[in-house]
């Protein structure tokens, strides 16, 4: 089965051993792959064409740029200080340096299958749009919520991160650098939180209640709150807290307590 449809089946704390197998898996694709994208790409040209600055978050670009024009129509400008820290973001994924490696981007839950019971046997699937990316995009999932969820949890405080960084280590040796990971994984999860901000004017038109209002909220928060946690970023960081705070006034349903593990456990899936 899919790890997405046991975790909605049965939570989170009933498959802790199969979320650490997912973040084992994510680290070890990019530990096996790091170094290997020139190889890679020529045998993917002989298939068809094929842009490896395309793969390396180019094609993500054009919805970080949408979701800051969303935030300035919201009244949150993107200046000084902050603008600098996301050129650098946008400068870390284009160029990740020792942190290429193989994804098969899109690292979500409903991508790796496993068994039910008994041993994990982990596989990940789905490698349609596969590209050399920053390895640490593939770390995103961890912290911050995809499409199908509301809220992940904290993996520093269920061992996920250090299960998925461990493995990622046996490959690119950098990813022991606490603050050169912290910035990386800084840049990923706030580049992938404006991504999704660029779905706010369908999200305005929605009804009260709707999910995806929340989800994007906890979204901008998560990311924020991995950068404060590894120390990165702080003008950036600040200003998607105000986006954050601008949404949850402009949508009152949506005012909640993302941290409260009762109404917002691990893994809740967004209806």
């Amino acid at each position: 089965m899919s790890l997405d449809q046991l975790l909605r089946r049965d939570g989170a704390p009933a498959h802790g051993d199969r979320l650490a197998a997912f973040a084992r898996a994510r680290g070890a694709l990019s530990a096996a792959t790091a170094g290997r994208a020139a190889a890679y790409y020529v045998r993917r040209a002989e298939l068809g064409p094929v842009d490896p600055a395309a793969d390396q978050a180019g094609r993500l670009a054009p919805f970080r740029e949408a979701g800051v024009k969303h935030a300035s129509a919201l009244g949150v400008h993107l200046e000084g200080r902050a603008a600098y820290e996301l050129a650098a973001v946008t400068d870390e994924l284009a160029v990740p340096g020792p942190f290429l490696a193989l994804s098969n981007q899109d690292a979500e839950a409903n991508n790796i299958l496993l068994h039910a019971s008994g041993p994990v046997d982990a596989r990940l699937i789905d490698f349609e749009f596969a590209g050399f990316t920053h390895a640490l995009t593939d770390a995103v999932c961890l912290y911050v919520p995809g499409p199908a969820w509301l809220t992940v949890g904290d993996p520093t405080t269920t061992g996920l991160a250090d299960q998925y960084r461990h493995a990622l280590a046996l490959g690119i040796p950098e990813a022991e650098d606490d603050q050169r990971y912290g910035d990386s994984l800084a840049a990923a999860c706030v580049s992938w939180a404006l991504v999704r901000l660029q779905r706010f004017p369908l999200l305005d038109t929605r009804s009260p209640g709707d999910h995806s209002r929340l989800q994007l909220i906890a979204t901008l928060e998560a990311a924020a709150h991995t950068s404060e946690t590894h120390q990165a970023l702080p003008r950036l960081t600040a200003w998607i807290r105000r986006i954050a705070a601008v949404l949850r006034r402009r949508w009152p349903d949506a005012d909640q307590d993302f941290t409260d593990p009762v109404g917002f456990p691990p893994y809740r899936a967004r209806l």
